[in-house]
C-alpha cells in the first residue's frame, strides 16, 4: 500500500498522486490539511525520511515567515508547529513499505516503488 500526504490544491501534490495512480491502485490519499497527521506519526514520517522536524518545514510560506523565521525551537517545538499549522509541512510526502520521500519533483516517489 502507498500513502500519499496530500494537499489538493498543490499543483506538485496532484502531479505525485497522478504519478502513483499510473503505477498503483492501492493508494491511501490522506488530506493531511484536513485531518493533521498526530505527532506519533509525524515522528514516523520523519524516521522514514532520515530528517530533522525543521527540515520537514515549509519555509516559503507567510506563517513561517511572520511567526517562526528566524527562532531556534527544539525539535519537539517544531512537531507541535506542525500539529498546529500543518499547512507548514513540505508536501507531498509518500511512503512506501518503510520509505519515504518528498514528492518534489513527483517523480521522486517512484524512487521507493
Amino acid at each position: 500500500m502507498i500513502t500519499i500526504y496530500h494537499n489538493p490544491r498543490c499543483q506538485k501534490s496532484r502531479e505525485t498522486l497522478a504519478l502513483l495512480k499510473g503505477k498503483s491502485t492501492n493508494i491511501v490519499v490522506k488530506e493531511y490539511l484536513k485531518e493533521p497527521p498526530s505527532k506519533d506519526e509525524l515522528r514516523n514520517i520523519l524516521s522514514l525520511l532520515d530528517v530533522k522536524p525543521h527540515d520537514l518545514i515549509r519555509k516559503g510560506e507567510s506563517e513561517y515567515k511572520t511567526n517562526y523565521k528566524g527562532k531556534y525551537l527544539t525539535d519537539q517545538e517544531w512537531l507541535e508547529v506542525m500539529i498546529r499549522h500543518p499547512k507548514l509541512i513540505e508536501r507531498p510526502i509518500v511512503i512506501y513499505q518503510n520509505k519515504a520521500v518528498i514528492g518534489r519533483p513527483p517523480e521522486n516517489a517512484l524512487e521507493i516503488l
